[in-house]
C-alpha cells in the first residue's frame, strides 16, 4: 500500500458520499501488509457480494443516451481511433453478431443497471451484470480464463490497508471497511470493442486495471467506489482513467436482465 493510494482513499471517501468522484487520484500497485491466507474467499478484506445498483453522478448525458457519432471529447484518442469513430456504423454491428461491443470489460461497469456480485468458488469472484447479460470472472488463482471474448481474462488479487490506515479512513464521514482493504483486477487479452457507445474503440491490447473499494456511512448505507484505468498502445495517445459508483441493495428488486443493444 503505497502513500498516494492513502491519500487517495483519505480523499475519495468524503467526495462520493457527496456524490462527486476525483477522476486524476493515481493508484499506488504495493500491497503493504499483505496477509497470508487459505483461500481468497477467506481472506477478502472487504465483502463486495450482492446486488448493487449504479449512481450514474458523471457523465450523464454519455451514459444514459447514445453520443453521436464523432463525440469523443475527453478520451485521448489518437488520429487511426478517431478515424474508426468517425465511421461507426450500429446496423454494420448488429449484422455481424456485434452489438456487444460496448458491453466489454472497459465499459460494462458505465452502464447503468445493476450488478449482482457472488462467489463462484473459494478463488473465484463472480460479477453478473444485467446490462447486456454480461458476466464477468475474477481469477484469484492461477486458472485459466477464456482469451478473446468481450470480458477477457481478469486476473484478481486483495491489496489490504494497514490497521493505522484503516482507522485514518474510520475518521471522517464515511468509512472504509474496517478490516481495510480494495480489491485490485487487471484484465488483458479482451475482443476489441468500444470504450463508448458511438463507437470509440479499445484493441485486443488494451489492459484494464481496476480498483474496487467499499465505503459506508454512518446510516449503515454502503457504496462501491470502482477506479479504472484503461491503457491502449493502439488507439490511446494516453491512458484513460474514470470512476463509476453503485449503491447496496437489500435484494434483487430491479434485477433485470436485457440483451445487448448496438445503439
Amino acid at each position: 500500500m503505497t502513500m498516494t493510494r492513502i491519500l487517495f482513499l483519505t480523499k475519495i471517501v468524503p467526495l462520493i458520499l457527496l456524490g462527486a468522484v476525483c477522476l486524476h487520484a493515481q493508484r499506488g500497485g504495493g500491497r503493504g501488509g499483505a496477509q497470508q491466507t487459505p483461500t481468497a474467499k477467506a481472506g477478502a478484506p472487504i465483502d463486495l457480494t450482492g446486488y448493487w445498483v449504479s449512481l450514474v453522478t458523471q457523465d450523464w448525458r454519455l451514459r444514459m443516451f447514445t453520443p453521436p457519432k464523432g463525440d469523443y471529447a475527453g478520451i485521448p484518442l489518437n488520429a487511426e481511433a478517431r478515424k474508426i469513430a468517425d465511421g461507426w456504423d450500429p446496423a454494420k454491428d448488429e449484422a455481424a453478431g456485434e452489438q456487444c461491443r460496448s458491453y466489454g470489460a472497459p465499459t460494462l461497469m458505465r452502464i447503468p443497471g445493476r450488478l449482482h456480485i457472488t462467489w463462484q468458488d473459494d478463488q473465484t469472484l463472480k460479477i453478473e451484470a444485467d446490462s447486456g447479460t454480461q458476466t464477468r470472472i475474477f481469477l484469484f488463482s492461477n486458472g485459466e480464463g477464456q482469451a478473446g471474448t468481450w470480458q477477457g481474462i481478469s486476473k484478481a488479487s486483495w491489496e489490504y490497508l494497514p490497521a493505522a490506515v484503516s482507522d485514518t479512513l474510520g475518521a471522517g464521514r464515511g468509512t472504509i471497511d474496517r478490516r481495510g482493504g480494495s480489491l485490485k483486477v487487471v484484465t488483458t487479452n479482451m475482443k476489441p470493442g468500444y470504450l463508448r457507445k458511438n463507437g470509440v474503440p479499445y484493441s485486443a491490447n488494451a489492459v484494464l486495471t481496476e480498483y474496487f473499494d467499499r465505503v459506508t456511512e454512518p446510516n449503515a448505507d454502503s457504496y462501491l467506489l470502482i477506479t479504472s484505468t484503461v491503457e491502449d498502445p493502439t488507439y490511446l495517445a494516453q491512458p484513460l482513467m474514470f470512476s463509476t459508483q453503485f449503491k447496496k441493495q437489500a435484494d434483487a428488486s430491479g434485477w433485470n436482465p436485457t440483451p445487448c443493444a448496438a445503439k
